[in-house]
């Protein structure tokens, strides 16, 4: 039984409140710009392309349906981060609804999504750099442009600005959130404008015809560029990773998570309408920047510059904040002695958490400059997709086991919604490849051995 221990929710609320020492800086709208600035990036800026070849002009309903999965969760995210408002998202919900156990594979999960989003993310921003080098005359030695094998027949062998981009984050990260947040609001800032002027002057180039066959591989073909749109989305989730450092949780965290996805579900929606409107759908095939492509059949040649010099901007911002997430989370759980205790110690002058910071920056740089993209992009869709199910159920547990507990925000629909999300992620999940089923239940094998083998025994709940 020792495997289903939890924490009260009325300890972990008093443990945090006395020990964190993380500094409280953030408002709502910081948090509405920080959701933004994880979801805005490669799923739109790169994964258009792919979506646009596997459902045509239906990428639209495929953007839908993944934003709709998203939104059920997070329904469910923002009851639990209002009520409970500690480091380590749904890590922290599990420990103190599901038990450690559970609490484990979740957090162990969760490192694995944030780590591989943070190393995907920034080979997409290498590319995407080295092309707006390429319109000054700059190029890189092909040696440093990719990771071994990345481009076939092309010999490669360290992506360096996939590093480099790592090791800077990784720099704004460990001095502080208050500065990290000022620049990633501005960088939020540029790149939504950027989006809408993709659509401000794509719809006058949009030809209706090319929406014809609107959905020529069927609803298989819909439903498959759902799950892996659904990269697209992930981000939101790790607002709830701020919940210590955020000055009125109750009130702001709801707000942070909900807004920030609604209004990247409206711009991702109108992209994928302006951009298949523009462009037939079987012509993205190969294309790895398909917004600036359609905007360069139109014509708009300027518009395609400003483009890429978004996507720079914001992909940055989703390393950011998928990064600041999953050190957030190592830290809750060192916190909680399933982890090394040095991992969730703060620094004295800079309040972070200066030396995992490092250590998850260094490792997952090094995993985004050896490994291609194509074997990172699937691994993050299962993940999030696990991390999901457990905060829906998560919340069906707590309102059981603590109906009278406070909250701050109630998940509307309850059992209805956090049912229809955990159904709803089931179902993408099957939509994912044989493949990344595979190496997801190699991860947490690991994690097991883990487990058993230092965090059962270390567990300071345990004692």
């Amino acid at each position: 039984m020792s495997l289903f221990r939890k924490k009260s929710v009325e300890h972990l609320l008093a443990t945090s409140a006395q020990t964190a020492g993380l500094k409280k800086a953030l408002g709502g709208l910081d948090l509405t710009f920080l959701g933004v600035g994880a979801i805005i990036g490669t799923g739109i800026f790169v994964l258009t392309g792919t979506g646009a070849v596997q459902a045509g002009p239906a990428l639209m309903i495929s953007f839908v349906i993944a934003a709709i999965a998203c939104g059920f969760a997070a329904l469910a995210y923002a009851e639990f981060a209002s009520t409970i408002p500690v480091a380590g998202s749904i890590y922290t919900y599990s420990y103190a609804t599901l038990g450690e156990l559970a609490a484990w594979i979740i957090g162990w999960d969760l490192m694995l999504e944030y780590g591989l989003a943070t190393s995907a993310v920034s080979v997409g921003w290498s590319g995407y750099l080295q092309s707006l080098l390429s319109g000054f005359g700059v190029s890189l030695p092909t040696a440093l442009t990719a990771a071994p094998g990345a481009i076939p027949g092309v010999h490669t062998l360290f992506n360096l600005p996939a590093f480099l981009v790592m090791m800077a984050i990784t720099t704004l990260l460990s001095v502080g959130i208050r500065e990290s947040a000022r620049i990633n609001n501005i960088m939020v800032a540029i790149k939504v404008t950027v989006v809408l002027l993709v659509i401000v002057v794509g719809v006058f180039h949009v030809t209706p015809a090319n929406w014809h066959p609107f959905m020529p591989n069927g609803w298989s073909g819909v439903f498959g560029a759902a799950a892996v749109m659904f990269f697209a989305f992930i981000g939101f989730d790790a607002v709830s990773s701020a919940a210590e450092e955020v000055k009125n949780p109750k009130r702001d965290l709801p707000v942070g998570i909900i807004a920030s996805l609604g209004v990247c579900a409206v711009l991702y929606v109108a992209v994928a309408a302006v951009v298949t409107g523009i462009v037939p759908s079987e012509k993205f095939v190969g294309i790895s920047h398909p917004v600036s492509y359609a905007l360069q059949l139109a014509g708009q040649n300027w518009v395609a510059g400003f483009i890429d010099l978004g996507a720079v901007l914001g992909m940055l911002t989703v390393i950011l904040v998928m990064a600041y997430g999953q050190t957030r989370v190592i830290f809750a759980m060192s916190r909680d002695g399933l982890l090394p205790a040095k991992l969730s110690k703060v620094h004295p002058r800079f309040s972070t958490p200066f030396f995992t910071t490092w250590l998850v920056g260094i490792f997952f740089g090094l995993i985004g400059a050896l490994v291609p993209l194509n074997v990172l992009a699937e691994l993050i869709n299962i993940g999030t997709l696990a991390a999901f199910s457990m905060v829906s159920i998560a919340v069906l547990v707590l309102r059981k086991t603590h109906p009278d507990l406070p909250r701050a925000f109630r998940c509307p629909g309850v059992p209805v919604v956090p049912v229809l999300a955990v159904a709803s992620c089931l179902f993408l999940m099957l939509n994912l490849k044989g493949v990344t089923w595979g190496a997801f239940g190699i991860w947490l094998a690991i994690g097991m051995l883990v487990y058993f083998g230092y965090s059962r025994r270390h567990s300071k709940l345990a004692k």
